[in-house]
């Protein structure tokens, strides 16, 4: 495997890009938006209304003797650099995106524009048709482990084409290579901000927004972020992270909260179990290691779980995080930034595979797998857990009850516990439910995780979608479309085909329930939300 294999496209490798170009009137010349950014000028394409540019590098090759330290600036080029297709995805456990590169060297992001195309010269052209649209930037999911914004389902053409903003998806380190807490294991200031590299990632991704997006159409003071599951728990730290503040100005995470981030002991425990699965005692030797052997260390069994793999997340390091997101309350560096916060209704139907032979068939068995999905953020005895939903909803079979409390026990909770931290602070959250059911084998899996990733961006025919072409897929895709549209361009997500969306408050709790009649609720699954408020809930790594 390639570690420090670049992106930027050269000879064979460029003929194959062009020959993969959409078939919408794209040419070498007269079609080929040429823009200037910080580090040098870059050459994209047009698809259909929309220029595409791809593999853009925001930052340097962060392998080798960078590994483990905060990202650097790329060294600026003067010749006119081809991106043409994404750039390499973290290094990461399995093969990525339909086979893509992994690398170190993976500070890449994409950006898809409606800016209009402005003549400069014979065979030249650029963005800058005065456009200052709000730019909506996707940070992908996959936890901190695995991911890239290359996914299909976060294709940015008919977003952009629909709202008339610019979208960006961004790759950045993962798991080890972005968040090993080395430093206090190793008395080196290199290896300071370990813990949180892969956040500063971002940071810098942020940066290049501001100082880039406007060549591309886009307005750097209306940067709105959002994201699913992980890319959603990733805003949510960025929100309580000083470096991040002011560069972004609006928040939407999607079934992906962090409440609290990983302690520093904890966090240094790990990193030890990590080192003793490779057989690794001093940083040069770390640093030496190949990056797909690295890889093997997160094989470890986690020292504070007891199980699975070493769990690699955002450390509380006095540095990067000097406090938790959303604990004791919202953190202050974020609560200017309006906020909307969601979950879908049947969560833990996206986890166990498209395969209705997962249901539970039994109560005994939704008891024995309950402790499971809980996975200690909610230390609660099962049986009392189904006594519970079987006295509230007596006509629920054994598996709408496993479903539905393994979903209230897990990102959920922690969707409520952003939400009211918010409320108490004055700078309540546009809370949402998708409880639109997937088509997928006549709507047995309800509304699982995932599904508004592809209602938002309008990628219904993607590879793997969940969430169906026909006409209610595309009316639900429209609504969501518009309403996160409308909060990029506003901070508020009125002003669609909903009815008002009131903010989160207490004790109300108002919650916009997207469905084929979309609505708003007060307080949804009040009385599941009240039944486990009897345990504290802790965020998963933490």
């Amino acid at each position: 495997m390639d570690t420090r294999r670049r992106t930027l496209i050269t000879g064979a490798a460029a003929l194959a890009a062009y020959a993969a170009m959409p078939a919408s009137g794209f040419t070498a010349e007269a079609r080929s938006p040429v823009v200037a950014t910080t580090n040098g000028k870059v050459r994209g394409y047009r698809d259909g209304e929309v220029s595409v540019f791809k593999g853009l590098r925001y930052g340097a090759d962060m392998g080798g003797a960078r590994r483990f330290s905060p990202p650097v600036a790329p060294e600026p080029w003067t010749d006119v650099k081809d991106a043409l297709a994404y750039g390499p995805a973290s290094m990461q456990p399995g093969k990525g995106e339909d086979g893509e590169t992994l690398s170190e060297d993976c500070l890449f992001l994409n950006v898809w524009t409606p800016a209009v195309l402005e003549k400069k010269g014979p065979g030249k052209s650029g963005l800058a048709d005065g456009g200052s649209r709000p730019v909506m930037v996707y940070i992908h999911g996959g936890a901190y482990n695995g991911g890239s914004g290359a996914s299909p389902w976060y294709e940015g053409t008919k977003l952009a084409k629909r709202g008339d903003v610019v979208v960006v998806t961004v790759n950045h380190r993962l798991n080890a290579f972005g968040y090993l807490y080395l430093a206090r294991l190793f008395d080196d200031p290199s290896v300071a901000d370990s813990g949180n590299v892969g956040q500063l990632d971002l940071v810098l991704a942020l940066r290049w927004v501001r100082d880039n997006i406007a060549a591309f159409g886009g307005d750097p003071d209306r940067v709105m972020l959002f994201g699913q599951s992980g890319g959603g728990a990733k805003i949510a730290t960025l929100m309580a992270m000083p470096a991040a503040k002011g560069l972004f100005h609006r928040a939407a995470t999607m079934s992906g909260q962090q409440v609290t981030v990983g302690g520093p002991f904890n966090a240094t425990r790990r990193a030890k179990a990590f080192l003793d699965k490779l057989g690794i005692k001093d940083l040069a030797a770390l640093r030496a290691l190949p990056a797909d052997q690295m890889l093997n260390g997160l094989k470890a069994i986690d020292p504070i779980a007891g199980s699975g793999g070493v769990y690699m997340g955002p450390v509380l390091d006095e540095r990067a995080l000097d406090r938790h997101p959303f604990f004791p309350d919202a953190a202050p560096t974020g609560l200017s930034v309006p906020m909307m916060c969601g979950n879908t209704h049947d969560e833990t139907k996206g986890f166990i595979g498209w395969d209705a032979k997962a249901f539970p068939r039994t109560w005994d068995e939704v008891i024995a797998r309950l402790p499971a999905q809980f996975n200690a953020r909610i230390d609660i005895d099962p049986e009392t857990v189904v006594a519970f939903y079987r006295k509230t909803y007596p006509s629920y079979s054994p598996a709408d009850v496993y479903f539905a409390a393994s979903t209230a026990g897990r990102s959920w909770k922690a969707a409520i516990l952003q939400d009211e931290a918010r409320a108490r602070a004055g700078a309540p959250a546009y809370a949402y439910q998708v409880n639109w059911k997937s088509p997928i084998q006549g709507g047995i899996f309800g509304a699982p995780h995932t599904i508004d990733i592809g209602l938002v961006f309008g990628t219904l025919d993607a590879k793997g979608s969940i969430v169906g072409t026909g006409p209610e897929s595309v009316a639900m895709s429209n609504t969501m479309s518009d309403a996160f549209i409308a909060f990029a361009r506003t901070g508020d997500p009125n002003g669609g085909a909903l009815p008002r969306w009131e903010p989160y408050a207490l004790p109300r709790r108002q919650t916009m329930i997207f469905d084929t009649v979309s609505r708003m609720e007060d307080d949804p699954r009040g009385a599941e939300r009240a039944f486990f408020d009897r345990v504290p809930f802790t965020q998963f790594g933490t």
